[in-house]
């Protein structure tokens, strides 16, 4: 396919339905948090458990995916940390950069693109990819945002993660499907249980895009926007390198497993570590700006250059240029 096939097929569908969000946020007071409620303990479950106990992937696939998920982020959290304090970045700065670094918008970005991307099995990789980072994000990612904060206690910010991981119920529809291909359970999926699961999951993708464009609508650049140049060579240039090397590595057998991992990785920063920053974070960055402005400047920087650079990227993988 060419460029612009690609951008027409795979980006331009998301982009137009986050735009929508994008518009409604700006003409309207739209409060996204509902909609995050929704999404989080009804959509997004019903989602991953449909599609992780009907998926056609091998469990060894499965298995080597959720190894490279947690390598590629664990590298990327320890590179990310060396070159922000090789510039002389210290916190809070720092965290909320390798924060924005390290993970990238694997659910209401990259689950959509990688769908349209590469079928049914870059959805299936794209949810496994998703329920991994979910748990990562909770748990390391509290853990470094908090280390900015004026509360050190690493044992402390560590229960207040794995908490918040208790309660988030992705985890639980992870585990439940899982033990039910285990068991080999799986309810057909003709049976309206099944069918109404496949609506609701459905309807998390549209639901996702919506809800990043009102969270982008609100963005405040400031004058932030000209420090988030590190963020975005970090998370639109290094971190695809990275994800690139990590599938090499892994061998994930199925060469769109690996093309959709590579894919996912290079998603350009989350929206999740502005609410896990604004939360445990110092409210300050070097005493003047803000660091919930700094986070936004970058989400917003990294997820206008993911328009042509993923548009590329996926261009590599679908050549098999990449991997």
């Amino acid at each position: 396919m060419s460029l612009l096939s690609i951008f027409a097929t795979a980006l331009l569908p998301i982009l137009t339905i986050g735009a929508v969000g994008f518009a409604l946020g700006r003409l309207r007071d739209v409060d996204p948090d509902p909609l995050n409620t929704v999404t989080v303990y009804v959509l997004a479950p019903a989602l991953v458990f449909y599609s992780l106990a009907t998926t056609e992937l091998a469990s060894e696939t499965l298995a080597t995916l959720t190894g490279g998920i947690v390598v590629y982020h664990v590298v990327m959290i320890l590179v990310a940390g060396v070159v922000a304090r090789l510039l002389g970045i210290s916190e809070p700065i720092l965290g909320a950069l390798v924060l924005v670094s390290a993970f990238p918008n694997s659910g209401n970005y990259g689950l959509p693109v990688s769908s349209f991307a590469f079928g049914a099995t870059g959805r299936s990789t794209a949810v496994v990819y998703l329920a991994v980072q979910g748990v990562l994000i909770y748990t390391l990612g509290v853990y470094i945002a908090g280390r900015g904060g004026s509360d050190d206690d690493g044992r402390a910010t560590w229960r207040i993660g794995l908490g918040r991981v208790l309660r988030i119920p992705l985890v639980y529809a992870v585990a439940l499907a899982l033990v039910a291909r285990w068991l080999g359970v799986v309810p057909p999926t003709d049976i309206a249980a099944m069918q109404t699961l496949k609506l609701v999951g459905d309807s998390a993708i549209p639901v996702m895009l919506l809800i990043l464009g009102i969270q982008l609508s609100d963005a405040d650049l400031g004058s932030t926007l000209p420090k988030v140049g590190v963020v975005s060579g970090l998370k639109m240039v290094v971190a695809p390198a990275v994800a690139v090397g990590v599938a090499l590595v892994a061998g994930f057998g199925d060469p769109v497993v690996a093309r959709t991992f590579v894919l996912e990785s290079a998603m350009p920063a989350a929206v999740t570590p502005l609410i896990l920053v604004a939360e445990f974070g110092d409210t300050e960055v070097g005493g003047a700006i803000p660091v919930a402005e700094f986070v936004s400047a970058a989400v917003f920087a990294t997820t206008l250059l993911s328009i042509p650079l993923l548009s590329v990227l996926i261009f590599l993988l679908d050549a098999g240029v990449v991997v």
